[in-house]
């Protein structure tokens, strides 16, 4: 297996501009990133706690806000972008893929205004909502842009680079939450929430200038315009025969999909692609019962309930954890390939995760009023620098290659609507953890109070992901996104994937059938009968 990360030889046109237009578009990843991690802050930021409480103290007095508040505040985000995610495909479908990043950052700005406005948990709660809700339409319509735009031998890394947008903006949450969080006014919390007017405006003036996706073009019945945009982002004319070419197989999936009848939601749950379907909507609820989201949504609370009074620190440290290890994942993705990665990922996950158990566990205790009683520094150290192995892990694998598998194994007829559901998978898991984590980890009547032990249901979730990337997940690297249709077509079992290699295009079943006798013998006898029976 080769382990170059340049340019194919004899490949036309310049990569880079495809590059650059998948990686600025992956910047929405930063409103993702940086408004989940930054609420982990700001509930423990001293003033905002005053001030937001309802009348509750903790053991020592303080005032704090409830496990079912903590629960609403965080998890009504996940909410919005749930509903948001499904939103997006008739959005996208629509409007267009750039038009409709455009229109997710104004939902998103409304929410960014209700939260810097509010002075009480309601409006606070609000704002959160609008702003999941925009998340949500950018999180599902970006890797769709990215993945019909990218050349296919670096789509792995331009689609991967979202989630490396999104550890940069947890990253950037957590400096921004350590800088303000000891002021003593409303500028403690609404300076982090503030920020986020410059993401969306980065963005939109950035997307307002990019071209929009050939395949959407396509699909809209827009040629010439598909032929411009497609010749714009290889940076070759019109009428090479590079873009032609490509141009010609993307039409041609196109219209063999249309053969088949109109696309509708109904159709994401029929044949190939339900299966299609379901390892989608696994991997991305995977990736959350992982408990990545849980480090970063409760993480400074649960170290600061861990006995370190540096919790903001270690919030910074694990964030920097998170964004330098994406970078050797986006480079192993388009190298080892999908199911390596993901399968080390699993593995390296799982062990980290029970050996946090464990230490944890081992070496807390808890007095009569809840507060936790360490025994062992060094283990509980030991414990933070696992977590923090667990992240580098995470962020290698399954980061940015759940968010690659679903932007390329859908065809074109249902890929927005297929990337909605995957993606509103991910929120509503996501949601369910923000919710219940809570009542799982806090002390008090009615909480399960599970402290460090919930690293176990964690460990046995990432043990689940090792078995669903041997079963599930099909080897797509190098392929072409109508390639990974035939595949799906030929090959019955993942496992079977790695060494499959494409035969025919769609470009030459069209002319097969298209054309005279010779043609068909052409079809009849090709290497790939599968692929010939598609018409």
């Amino acid at each position: 297996m080769g382990f170059q990360f340049v340019k194919p030889e004899g490949t036309p046109g310049k990569t880079w501009p495809a590059i650059v237009i998948g990686l600025f578009v992956a910047f929405g990843g930063v409103l993702y990133g940086y408004d989940t991690g930054t609420i982990s802050g700001i509930m423990a930021m001293t003033y905002w706690k005053d001030h937001f409480s309802t009348g509750i103290r903790d053991s020592d007095g303080n005032l704090e806000v409830t496990a079912s508040q903590q629960s609403e505040i965080v998890s009504i985000l996940s909410a919005g972008t749930f509903f948001g995610a499904l939103l997006a495909a008739p959005l996208a479908d629509t409007a267009g893929r750039r038009i409709g990043l455009i229109a997710s950052c104004g939902v998103f700005v409304v929410g960014v205004i209700l939260q810097v406005a509010s002075i009480a948990i309601p409006l606070f709660v609000a704002g959160r909502f609008f702003a999941g809700l925009g998340v949500g339409l950018i999180s599902a319509i970006i890797p769709l842009y990215q993945s019909e735009t990218a050349p296919q031998w670096i789509r792995g890394a331009i689609v991967g680079s979202y989630q490396l947008a999104i550890t940069i903006g947890l990253l950037l949450a957590s400096v921004v939450d350590n800088s303000s969080k000891d002021r003593d006014d409303t500028g403690s919390y609404r300076i982090p929430i503030a920020v986020q007017f410059a993401w969306a405006i980065i963005l939109v003036i950035g997307v307002s200038i990019l071209p929009e996706t050939p395949r959407f073009m396509v699909k809209k019945d827009k040629d010439e315009q598909a032929l411009r945009s497609l010749a714009r982002i290889r940076r070759l004319p019109v009428d090479h025969e590079a873009v032609t070419s490509e141009l010609a197989e993307i039409q041609a999936n196109h219209r063999y999909e249309l053969s088949l009848g109109k696309a509708s939601y109904l159709d994401c749950f029929k044949g190939s692609i339900f299966k299609r379907l379901l390892t989608g909507m696994g991997i991305q609820a995977l990736q959350q019962l992982t408990g990545i989201n849980f480090i970063f949504y409760y993480g400074t609370q649960f170290f600061k309930n861990s006995g370190f009074t540096n919790s903001f620190v270690i919030s910074m440290i694990t964030s920097c954890v998170n964004v330098g290890s994406t970078f050797p994942g986006l480079y192993a993705i388009d190298t080892w390939g999908r199911r390596p990665v993901l399968l080390t990922g699993a593995i390296g996950m799982c062990v980290s995760q029970f050996l946090v158990a464990i230490l944890g566990a081992t070496t807390n205790s808890q007095d009569a009023l809840g507060n936790i009683i360490v025994h062992n520094y060094p283990a509980q150290k030991a414990a933070i620098a696992f977590i923090c192995i667990f992240i580098a892990f995470f962020a290698a694998s399954w980061g940015p290659s759940a968010w690659v598998v679903t932007g390329e194994i859908f065809p074109l007829k249902v890929r927005a609507k297929c990337l909605s559901i995957t993606t509103a998978t991910n929120w509503l898991i996501n949601w369910a953890i923000a919710y219940s984590t809570p009542y799982l980890v806090n002390w008090g009547p009615g909480n399960a109070n599970l402290q460090s032990k919930i690293f176990f249901i964690w460990g046995g979730c990432c043990f689940l992901c090792i078995a669903f990337v041997y079963f599930m997940i099909y080897e797509t690297k190098g392929l072409s996104l109508e390639q990974v249709d035939e595949l799906y077509s030929e090959v019955s079992q993942a496992r079977l994937s790695v060494n499959w290699k494409p035969s025919i295009t769609f470009s030459a079943i069209q002319e097969a059938v298209g054309g005279d006798k010779s043609g068909e013998e052409h079809v009849e006898n090709s290497e790939n009968p599968s692929a010939a029976e598609k018409v």
